[in-house]
């Protein structure tokens, strides 16, 4: 049996802690759901994770903090970036330093669906 790719979800929103992991079960992954890039370091999934849907803005360490920091460790993890800023400065950072995709919040099913394809393909 094929064991199902991990994806984490690193956001502060609760909401989005409570829903979006719903969905990404539906589409056939298995998730862990964090609050912080502090409590996703901390945690045992960060080296098994297959692919990261990260919020942009956090307090403490931010989206793009964190994805330096796996860098830095040598851990890399297919990001799906997620923010409610919808800036093309901070879209373009994101994907120049290595992101899959960038969604803009509120974002569809089939965004969310064709990131994931994307970061199963790069894992």
């Amino acid at each position: 049996m094929k064991t199902r790719l991990l994806v984490s979800v690193v956001d502060d929103d609760e909401s989005v802690r409570e829903s979006l992991p719903d969905l990404v079960r539906v589409l056939g992954f298995t998730v862990e759901a964090f609050e912080s890039a502090e409590e996703f370091l901390k945690s045992e999934h960060a080296a098994r994770t297959g692919c990261l849907i990260l919020d942009l803005m956090m307090p403490g360490m931010s989206g793009q903090e964190l994805a330096s920091e796996l860098k830095a460790r040598g851990i890399r993890i297919p990001i799906i970036f997620i923010t409610a800023n919808q800036s093309e400065v901070a879209r373009n950072q994101m994907m120049n330093s290595g992101a899959i995709a960038c969604l803009y919040k509120p974002f569809s099913d089939v965004e969310l669906s064709e990131a994931l394809l994307l970061a199963v393909r790069k894992h």
